[in-house]
């Protein structure tokens, strides 16, 4: 499938309508309350330059689901992925061994790309992967970004093959990667994983921005967690 090097133009203009999501979050989030849940550990990631607040409304609602949800424990994520995939392998190895159980990763963007190095490299720490517009292929270069990159000095073409050298060790836990067609951050073809043999691609309409509070999203997110969790108690 070729892929276009950044989205078009009307997506990006689209992103202004980010925050209708967050409206129709709240006049949902009652619905959403009453889902399934379960136990757990959910670690959050954050999307690029982006804080660990960032993933809150996520938060709360997994934590009314009953989930121990908590921001990754990284801070700000700055794009600096060995790094940062190396330090999530850890944290997801520590809250591991605290909770006797795996835990759940749930990245935004570049958060999600990590969040599945991190269980490539520590499959035993971590019990399932969801992405939520996350450039799995390509890295940056299909990106609204990609120049920022470029200004840098940084060489796309090297860090795309490193992203492929990656993928050649198989996933060896689920990975849901959601994706949108309206997303004017990330092309929406860069964000589906048609190799790994344990990826499932959901698509979903919102923008990039719109991920982190679209209850479309939550209701996906929500599902998926569920299948391998112990059931919430009632409290």
């Amino acid at each position: 499938m070729a892929i276009p090097e950044r989205p078009p133009l009307w997506a990006l203009l689209g992103e202004g309508f980010s925050g209708l999501e967050g409206l129709r979050l709240a006049t949902q989030w009652r619905q959403l309350a009453a889902l399934t849940g379960g136990t757990g550990t959910v670690l959050l990631c954050p999307g690029w330059q982006a804080p660990e607040f960032s993933m809150l409304p996520l938060q709360r609602f997994l934590g009314q689901l009953g989930y121990d949800a908590r921001p990754w424990g990284i801070g700000r994520n700055g794009g600096n992925v060995p790094d940062l995939i190396a330090l999530l392998a850890d944290r997801a190895a520590e809250e591991a061994a605290r909770a006797g159980a795996p835990v759940a990763l749930l990245g935004w963007s570049l958060g999600g790309y990590i969040a599945r190095e991190a269980a490539r490299e520590l499959p035993e720490a971590v019990r399932r992967v969801i992405t939520l517009g996350s450039p799995v292929v390509g890295g940056p270069k299909y990106t609204r970004v990609a120049s920022f990159y470029r200004l840098q000095g940084e060489d796309l073409d090297s860090i795309e093959a490193e992203v492929e050298r990656r993928a050649a060790k198989p996933l060896a836990v689920p990975i849901h990667a959601l994706y949108s067609r309206l997303d004017g951050i990330v092309s929406w073809e860069a964000c589906v994983d048609d190799r790994e043999a344990l990826a499932e691609n959901i698509e979903v309409r919102t923008t990039h921005f719109g991920f982190g509070v679209s209850p479309d999203v939550y209701r996906i997110v929500a599902d998926r967690l569920a299948r391998d969790a112990a059931p919430a108690t009632a409290g």
